[in-house]
């Protein structure tokens, strides 16, 4: 019994964002919130939306247990890339590309 939930376009790298991901693959899911509630990086707001999402679907689709739920799967992709210009010497300019991800939950019932 699996549920997902994912989050697309969050203005975050997705570097930085696999480093927060990486710390709760496999932990329950009352547990990794625990975690990131403390976790001062710049994705953490968006990752416990999409877990929080997870759970909740599967307890309203499939009548799972909130307490026996663990992050089965986590991963981030990259999204569209932003691109930016900011001028420099000599009427010249450099591109500057922001970075989006998509950040796909898989949480399911031990």
């Amino acid at each position: 019994m699996e549920a997902r939930a994912t989050a697309k376009m969050i203005r975050v790298a997705p570097q930085k964002t696999r480093l927060v991901a990486d710390l709760v693959r496999g932990k329950q899911v009352k547990e990794a919130l625990g975690m990131l509630e403390y976790l001062n990086k710049s994705a953490t707001p968006a990752i416990i939306k999409v877990v929080k999402s997870a759970a909740q679907n599967a307890v309203q689709n499939q009548g799972a247990d909130p307490e026996k739920l663990y992050i089965k799967t986590i991963f981030v992709d990259e999204g569209a890339t932003i691109k930016r210009f900011r001028a420099k010497a000599k009427g010249s300019g450099t591109r500057i590309l922001k970075r989006t991800s998509h950040i796909t939950v898989v949480v399911a019932e031990r």
